[in-house]
This record gives structure tokens, sequence and C-alpha cells, in this order.
């Protein structure tokens, strides 16, 4: 038997005015997608923002149902909209936001678990890691240089 030491290192911005212009930019426009979010029942809104490689930035936010689990997280309607709209493009940074209306978000929120599955598809697909930068309303923002510190024991076709 050995032991497997997994370490995830992540940069933490007290606020995001400490951020790179560029990054603000794309929080902004995560906060932007958050504020658009239907979500009626949790109560919890997400926002994300994805700069690609073609200098394109597309959002989603999340959309949800009355029919669970027929709606989806804003991480995976915009990386899916950057898939179906730019196809050869590829994900530099993600940018998201979330807040609740039952409490405040001051903590940074990572994605879901199923969104880091989506993520690291995408990673994998176009063979080039993708920063994500995630925070709640307001407060401190964390930043990962790659989806594999967030989901280390990563499902992909290798395993097909």
């Amino acid at each position: 038997m050995k032991k497997i030491k997994i370490e995830t290192v992540l940069q933490v911005y007290d606020t995001i005015n400490e951020l790179p212009k560029d990054i603000i930019n794309l929080m902004e426009r995560a906060v932007e997608a958050r504020n658009k979010a239907y979500a009626p029942y949790s109560k919890f809104n997400v926002g994300a923002a994805l700069l690609l490689n073609n200098g394109e930035i597309v959002s989603g936010n999340n959309q949800e149902n009355a029919s669970y689990p027929s709606g989806l997280c804003a991480e995976r309607t915009a990386i899916y909209y950057a898939g179906a709209n730019y196809p050869e493009a590829a994900v530099l940074k993600m940018a998201i936001s979330a807040t609740s209306i039952n409490k405040p978000t001051l903590e940074p929120i990572p994605p879901c678990g199923a969104c880091r599955q989506a993520i690291a598809e995408y990673e994998i697909k176009q063979k080039q890691l993708i920063e994500i930068y995630f925070m709640g309303e307001t407060g401190k923002v964390a930043m990962s240089k790659s989806l594999k510190n967030l989901l280390p024991f990563v499902f992909d076709k290798s395993a097909l």
C-alpha cells in the first residue's frame, strides 16, 4: 500500500479590485449574468463568463425548472454555449459569481461537481488549462490555474 497526497493550490484575492483589469471585466460579466439568472426554487443565482482565445467573452447563468433536474448551472450553460457557437476556440479563463437570496455569500463559491466534470472535458479536449476565478456576491476571489486543482481525479475518455 502507498498513500497519495493531493494538494490544491489557489490564489486568493481579498477583493475583486485586486484582480488584473481583464479579469475584473470578466468577473463583472459573470455578475451581470448572475443578476439575470432564473432561480425561483433555490434562490441561488450564479453567473459565469468565459474568455475564449479568439477574444470572445460568452456568459451564462443558472436556469431552474420545477421538474428537477431539468435546470442547468451557469458554468455548463456558458461552456456548452461556447462549444456550440465557437467549437474551434479554446476557453482560456472562467469567472464565476454566486449569490443567495437567503443569506450573504461572502466566501468564494466554486463550481459544483457536475460543472467541474464538464469543465474538465473542455480542458482535456482543448489540451489547455482553464484559469477559474470564483467568488460569492462580494468579498474574496479564489483562482485556480486549472480545473484539476478542483477535481484531481478527473474521469475522462481514457477510462472508456
